[in-house]
C-alpha cells in the first residue's frame, strides 16, 4: 500500500507501505484531560496538550515539515523497504498476469485522486471537476471488470497535471519520470514525487496560516495558563523569583575580569558597560535580565519560572549553542593573536579554523580537557602549515607552546579570554531583545566579529522565543513588575507590547 501517511497530519504521499491493497486508516486517542495535580510536571503535561505544533510554527517563522526519512540499515528502515518491495512486486505480478488483475492499480489510481485533489486550491473548481470526470472511480472499475484499463494513459495524464501543479523546485523530478515506460516503476515515482508535493503544500499552507496560527497559539496558551492560575493561585510563585533576582542583579555591579594578557587584546566596551547603575530599573531591562539569567540557570534548581515550562528544553538548547559560540570565539581570539593580520585577513583560513574548532568540541560538554588537547594541537597545525604554505615565517617552538598552552587554558571557566567573551555574547543578546538582532550586529563588541553569523542565528533563535513568550505571558509580567519597581519608575509601558 502506498505510504501517504508519514510526516504529516492526514494523507501525505509517500512510499509503498505493504503488499495490502486496502487503505490503513489511523485512529486519534484521546489524551487525559484530568485537573493539574502537581505543580511544574501537571502544567508541562497542560500546557502540551494546547498543541506543541502550533507553538513551533508560532515561534519558528522558518518552520517547515519535513518527510521523516528512514535509513536502510534501521530496523524500522528494513521494514518499511522489504514491505514497499513486496507491495510493487505484486502489482507487478498482478499487471503482468493473463488476464491483468487491476484490484490494486484501482486503489492506486483511488489514491493518486485525492491526493491531486488535495492539491488543489479552493478556486480551481475547473481542474477538479476535470481530474473528477479523467479519474472516476466507478467507471474505471467497470473498464477494469472489461480488461480494458488503460494504466499507461492515466499515468500520462497524472504526469500532465503534476508538471501544472507542482512547485518549480519539482520541475526535474516530473520530467524524470516522463523517460520511465515501466508502468509499475513509473507508478512508484509517481507516488514518491507526489509525496514532496503533498509536503510543499502542506508548508505553504502553513506559511499562510502562520499569523492566525501564533495568535491562536497565544490565545490558547494564556486561557490555559490562566485556568491552572484559578485553581492554583501559587502557581506564579516561581516567575516572581525569577524576575525578583532578575531586578536584583540589575541592581548590582557585576564582577569583572582582571586585566591580564589574555584578554588584553579584547576590543569594545567593557562588561562594567552591560549595567549603569545611575539609571533607574524599567520592566524591559528587567525582563531582559531575567531572559538572560535562564541562560545560566542551574538544572539542579527545579524552582523553573512556571511561565517558561515549555520553553525549558529551548532555552537549554540555546544555553548549549551560547557556551559552543563561546568556545569557538575563544579559540579564535587566541590564534589570531598568533597568526598575525595576514591568516585571518583571509576569509578561507577563517572558515577552516572555524570548521575545525566545531567538529573536535562536540565533546566539550562530557571531556573539555581531552577536547580542548585536540582542538589546539589541530588550530596549531594548521597555523603553522597555512603560515608555511604563504612563505611566512612558521611559528617558533616558544611560540607554538605558548599558543597550545593559551588554547588549552580556555577549558577553565576562569580563564579570562572564555570569561570576556562569554560576558560580551550575552551583551550581545542583551542588545538583540532591545534594540533587534540587526540593530545589534552593527557594533559587535569586540572578539564576537568572526562568529558574526553564529552570533545572528542564535541572536533570532532568543529574541523569537521570549517574544512570543512576553506576548503570552506579557500581562502575569506586568502585574509582577508593579510590585518590583515603582511607579515613579514609569511603568506605564505594558510588558506585552514591548
Amino acid at each position: 500500500m502506498p505510504d501517504v501517511r508519514d510526516g504529516v497530519p492526514g494523507k501525505a504521499p509517500g512510499d509503498a507501505e505493504s503488499g495490502s491493497c486496502t487503505p490503513q486508516t489511523s485512529r486519534p486517542t484521546q489524551e487525559d484531560m484530568s485537573g493539574p495535580k502537581d505543580h511544574a510536571p501537571r502544567l508541562t503535561e497542560k500546557v502540551n496538550e494546547v498543541s506543541k505544533l502550533s507553538n513551533e510554527i508560532g515561534m519558528n517563522h522558518d518552520f517547515h515539515m519535513e518527510k521523516k526519512i528512514l535509513t536502510s540499515s534501521s530496523l524500522e528502515g528494513k521494514v518499511k523497504e522489504t514491505m514497499h518491495n513486496s507491495f510493487w512486486d505484486h502489482l507487478k505480478e498482478q499487471l503482468s498476469a493473463t488476464p491483468p488483475d487491476f484490484s490494486c492499480a484501482l486503489e492506486l489510481l483511488k489514491e493518486i485522486k485525492e491526493i491531486l485533489l488535495s492539491l488543489l486550491l479552493p478556486r480551481q473548481n475547473r481542474l477538479r471537476s476535470e481530474v473528477e470526470e479523467a479519474l472516476d472511480m466507478d467507471f474505471l472499475k467497470q473498464k477494469a471488470e472489461y480488461g480494458a484499463l488503460d494504466v499507461p494513459y492515466l499515468s500520462k495524464y497524472i504526469l500532465n497535471l503534476m508538471t501544472l501543479l507542482c512547485a518549480p523546485v519539482r520541475d526535474e523530478a516530473v520530467q524524470k519520470l516522463e523517460n520511465i515506460t515501466d508502468p509499475v516503476r513509473l507508478l512508484r515515482g509517481i507516488f514518491q514525487v507526489l509525496g514532496l508535493m503533498k509536503m510543499d503544500m502542506v508548508n505553504y499552507t502553513i506559511q499562510s496560516l502562520q499569523p492566525h496560527l501564533q495568535e491562536h497559539s497565544i490565545q490558547c496558551e494564556r486561557a490555559k495558563f490562566q485556568e491552572l492560575l484559578n485553581k492554583q493561585p501559587s502557581l506564579l510563585d516561581h516567575t516572581t523569583k525569577w524576575l525578583t533576582q532578575a531586578a536584583a542583579d540589575l541592581t548590582t555591579s557585576p564582577s569583572t575580569c582582571s586585566d591580564t594578557p589574555d584578554s588584553s587584546s579584547v576590543a569594545g566596551p567593557s562588561p562594567n558597560e552591560v549595567v549603569n547603575n545611575t539609571e533607574p530599573l524599567n520592566p524591559t531591562m528587567v525582563l531582559s535580565q531575567g531572559f538572560l539569567n535562564l541562560l545560566l540557570w542551574d538544572p539542579e534548581n527545579e524552582e523553573f519560572p512556571e511561565t517558561l515550562l515549555m520553553d525549558r528544553t529551548r532555552l537549554q538548547e540555546l544555553e548549549s549553542q551560547l557556551q559552543q559560540l563561546t568556545m569557538l570565539a575563544s579559540v579564535l581570539l587566541v590564534a589570531s593573536s598568533f597568526s598575525g593580520s595576514v591568516l585571518f585577513g583571509s576569509p578561507q583560513f577563517v572558515d577552516k579554523l572555524k570548521r575545525i574548532t566545531k567538529s573536535l568540541m562536540g565533546g566539550f560538554n562530557s571531556r573539555p580537557e581531552e577536547a580542548i588537547v585536540t582542538v589546539s594541537e589541530q588550530v596549531s597545525q594548521e597555523i603553522h602549515q597555512s603560515l608555511k604554505n604563504m612563505g611566512l615565517a612558521a611559528l617558533s617552538s616558544d611560540n607554538t607552546t605558548s599558543l597550545i598552552g593559551q588554547l588549552q587554558n580556555i577549558a577553565k571557566k576562569e580563564n579570562c579570554v572564555r570569561s570576556v567573551i562569554d560576558q560580551r555574547i550575552h551583551l550581545f543578546l542583551k542588545c538583540c531583545l532591545v534594540l533587534g538582532v540587526q540593530q545589534s550586529l552593527l557594533d559587535l563588541p569586540g572578539g564576537l566579529t568572526l562568529i558574526e553569523a553564529e552570533l545572528a542565528e542564535l541572536g533570532q533563535k532568543f529574541v523569537s522565543l521570549t517574544h512570543h513568550n512576553k506576548q503570552v505571558f506579557g500581562p502575569y509580567y506586568t502585574a509582577i513588575l508593579k510590585t518590583l519597581i515603582s511607579p515613579a519608575q514609569a511603568l506605564e509601558t505594558k510588558v506585552e507590547s514591548l
